[in-house]
């Protein structure tokens, strides 16, 4: 899943990347609103974590432009006002949450979870496919009840290939998805990391099948 962290306080933004990064997430940070808008109109985001108190273009007005051209990409505003109607305000304006500054990392990271779930139409964090468990709030996966041990990047990738059953994804749709714009890598680390998930998923109800030319495309079996 990748993310945008707009934030103009490094320290911060520092602490959020690295938090998020650690997860498994692609992460691409935007010190100011100009940079930010940027990247918006060039690169595609799962999620938008929105600071509204930026240098350049404020994160009201970003806020507005991105919902103004029709982008849906979920929006998690980061403030340190916590007015009501700062907050309906924001609401109202098209932000899908809001985080009063300062925050928990802990609490940053259920809503980041929240919000990507409901954008994958995903009702909970812990989903059953078949003999496969995933569940995102603890980071697991088990097969028939035994844990599966998953890197980070291996997680994730699991994770996209959950929330897009039945469609073929191809090696640059993932290789945008799983590493930032300061991460640069080759296809062929998509296909390693392939190769590595499917290793540690025989026996598993899920299937990652290589549609030639094309990508791959992950099916849930009828039997594991």
């Amino acid at each position: 899943m990748r993310i945008l962290v707009v934030e103009d306080t490094e320290d911060l933004a520092d602490a959020i990347v690295h938090r998020l990064r650690k997860l498994g997430y692609a992460v691409d940070w935007a010190p100011t609103g100009d940079e930010a808008e940027e990247l918006l109109r060039q690169e595609a985001y799962q999620l938008v974590l929105l600071d509204i108190m930026l240098p350049g273009v404020d994160g009201q007005t970003l806020l507005n432009r991105l919902r103004q051209r029709r982008d849906v990409t979920p929006v998690l505003v980061m403030t340190a006002r916590s007015q009501v109607n700062v907050r309906v305000d924001l609401l109202d304006l098209g932000a899908d949450d809001f985080i009063v500054k300062p925050f928990d990392l802990r609490e940053l990271e259920a809503r980041c979870r929240a919000l990507l779930r409901r954008s994958h139409g995903l009702a909970s964090s812990r989903t059953q496919f078949g003999n496969l468990v995933f569940d995102a709030a603890a980071k697991k996966v088990l097969i028939d009840a035994r844990p599966v041990d998953l890197g980070g990047r291996e997680f994730r990738l699991l994770e996209l290939f959950l929330s897009n059953l039945n469609t073929v994804l191809s090696k640059e749709d993932l290789m945008d998805r799983l590493f930032s714009l300061d991460q640069p890598t080759a296809l062929n680390a998509i296909e390693l990391y392939v190769s590595r998930l499917r290793r540690k998923l025989e026996g598993a109800s899920v299937e990652i099948r290589t549609v030639r030319g094309l990508g791959y495309v992950a099916e849930v079996c009828a039997e594991g």
